[in-house]
């Protein structure tokens, strides 16, 4: 059976997350660079024999296995009868975030604080400043920044429980609501009154988030809403429907937080 270089991309993908391995974890073990495995599982790299007997190696199966039609089916329903419960515990830990309700206000205090002064960031403009915070640090560390769940909704990707977090952050004279006009329409702010803690962000979580504010902060309500529409992760999300964070692996340029072009990697 010949497979294509997207077929085989979506082989290894899929063996790791069987296995319960991060990206960061089997590129280390296969000694290539993590930006390298993601090219390889997209399907947009070649895998050299080298590369493929350490992956066969690592992930346990040979080579023969890998090149049969019914490989992702073996290797899944052998997975399920050796330990169906830690499959559940793998796929929960992928894919479900958990939302840590205090750091996610830390850092909204923070992206509000940083973009005191300009009017254009209501609404719509601070939840996708919050999305591509979220999805850029999954992206770059494999870890959740704040454990917020998105929707696919028509405007672009959207937080779920905000309303709940900005009465609580209300209650608690953190923020304060105002109603506004801007350009002629309806809009909705939030004031900072108090000022993040900065102690409780690390460096790299920091950096993330002031990127993605020098970026993008100065844009219009409708600007930033196209560009997230074209951004992976919203593409392959169906409408209504939770945005995976996993998604952010197949993103590409601009939207991709590596640049993956400029990365070395490491042999």
């Amino acid at each position: 059976m010949t497979l294509s270089e997207k077929e085989i991309g979506q082989r290894i993908a899929r063996l790791r997350k069987i296995k319960g391995l991060s990206q960061e974890e089997l590129s280390g073990k296969i000694g290539i660079s993590r930006p390298s495995l993601t090219q390889l599982e997209q399907g947009n790299r070649k895998l050299d024999i080298m590369e493929l007997q350490a992956l066969a190696h690592t992930l346990e199966f040979s080579l023969d296995e890998f090149m049969s039609a019914d490989f992702l089916a073996d290797q899944e329903q052998s997975y399920v009868n050796n330990d169906a419960k830690r499959e559940e515990e793998v796929e929960e830990r992928i894919s479900i975030p958990t939302l840590q309700v205090p750091k996610f206000k830390n850092i909204l205090l923070y992206i509000l604080e940083s973009c005191a002064g300009k009017p254009n960031v209501g609404e719509t403009v601070l939840y996708k400043l919050l999305y591509f915070s979220d999805f850029n640090h999954y992206e770059l560390y494999e870890e959740h920044l704040t454990g917020a769940t998105y929707r696919k909704l028509p405007f672009g990707p959207v937080p779920q429980k905000l309303d709940a977090i900005f009465q609580q952050m209300m209650d608690e004279k953190l923020l304060q609501r105002i109603k506004t006009i801007y350009h002629g329409y309806p809009q909705t702010r939030y004031l900072p009154l108090e000022k993040a803690r900065l102690t409780e962000l690390k460096a790299s979580e920091k950096e993330v988030i002031d990127r993605v504010i020098d970026q993008m902060s100065d844009w219009s309500a409708s600007s930033i809403s196209e560009y997230s529409h074209k951004d992976m992760p919203w593409l392959a999300s169906k409408d209504g429907e939770v945005i995976d964070y996993e998604l952010a692996f197949y993103r590409e340029t601009p939207y991709s937080a590596r640049n993956y072009g400029m990365e070395m990697e490491e042999r």
